[in-house]
């Protein structure tokens, strides 16, 4: 018979179901002989090298500010349940659970790929995203600095970038970015779910804790950095009644502008965090499922532009709205566009004076 997941300490994936690539399912399965009682072992992160050949990804999504970004790491070890970048995995032949948490893949170039792809000739500079699908700041960044070494990068072409993140490890470049953001060419956007610890912990494990997390916009916004707060993924019965609260401490924070995302469930993550739930809030689960399909159209997920970060129905417009009049209360407002104007060549002012 199936069993209950049981957590793995420090994860946030309760299984490690097989990727939708893959020819065999494989199932946990009680024998009756008491072997799946213990506590499983614990998992350690594995590194592998990714020798892609570029390291610039486009879109060419309505939904989404930018039409450019960098991930110079595969996967995620914050463990982040509700990942919507977890079924990617699969195509690695890994699986969303486990394995896009503890299987890691870096670029280990792709600071040098960068370099190249910016220098060819007819690039069209735009602002570029560091983060949109990997936190550019996950632990492996202590040990690997890829993100510090893109960053340095993109300050020596002037070239403007938003960094996305969850952690407070951003703090370690601070400097780097308050002398990018001088000249208009950086922002940070922090995202923060919930102040209930007890909720990050289990939901996203190995991220900065909440108060860590306000306490990182401060840090950035006295340094004169543009910050942000993102409350995403924004999830119905599980953390949205926070909405106002979250918000509220990020702009005492100094956080100066403000976005949301409604929960995405596209793939193995619906199955996934189906399992995640039943594990961790049984008593919530139902609701919190049938509210997300309400604003899905009842499915899971509705993957259509215009539709999937937000939603559709009473639930979706009734969280929008909330999200609208607290960021007006608040004061809450847009901030100013990078500068695309800067962009050039390092080198390219000593090779004019010949």
């Amino acid at each position: 018979m199936r069993t209950t997941p049981t957590p793995r300490k420090g994860r946030g994936a309760p299984t490690n179901r097989v990727g939708r690539f893959e020819r065999w399912v494989r199932e946990q399965a009680d024998d009756g002989w008491g072997g799946l009682e213990a506590e499983p072992a614990a998992l350690e992160t594995t590194l592998v090298a990714d020798e892609s050949r570029s390291v610039i990804a486009t879109n060419d999504s309505p939904d989404v500010p930018f039409d450019r970004s960098v991930n110079p790491y595969r996967g995620c070890e914050h463990g982040c349940v509700y990942c919507f970048a977890r079924p990617s995995h699969a195509y690695l032949g890994y699986s969303s659970g486990l394995d896009f948490e503890t299987r890691i893949l870096y670029k280990p170039r792709a600071a040098e790929l960068l370099a190249a792809e910016l220098a060819r000739p007819g690039y069209r500079c735009t602002p570029l995203t560091l983060g949109a699908n990997t936190d550019p700041y996950q632990p492996v960044e202590r040990r690997l600095g890829l993100t510090r070494q893109v960053l340095e990068v993109l300050r020596d072409f002037r070239h403007p970038v938003t960094v996305v993140t969850k952690s407070s490890l951003v703090e370690r470049d601070l400097a780097l970015l308050q002398e990018m953001a001088r000249d208009g060419l950086a922002e940070v956007r922090v995202s923060v779910t919930t102040l209930d610890r007890g909720l990050a912990r289990r939901m996203e494990p190995r991220a900065t804790a909440p108060a860590q997390r306000l306490e990182t916009i401060r840090r950035l916004a006295e340094a004169g950095i543009p910050v942000g707060v993102l409350f995403a993924p924004a999830i119905p019965g599980l953390n949205d009644a926070e909405m106002e609260s979250v918000l509220a401490a990020a702009r005492e924070a100094g956080a100066s502008g403000a976005g949301y995302v409604l929960l995405r469930l596209p793939l193995e993550l619906a199955d996934l965090f189906r399992d995640w739930l039943a594990l961790h809030y049984p008593d919530k689960a139902a609701r919190v499922l049938g509210l997300l399909r309400e604003t899905r159209g009842g499915r899971d997920y509705d993957s259509r532009f215009g539709v999937r970060m937000r939603g559709t129905g009473p639930i979706a417009d009734l969280i929008a709205r909330r999200f609208d009049l607290a960021s007006r209360r608040l004061g809450y407002g847009d901030t100013a566009p990078l500068d695309t104007t800067r962009f050039r060549l390092p080198g390219a002012r000593q090779l004019a004076l010949f």
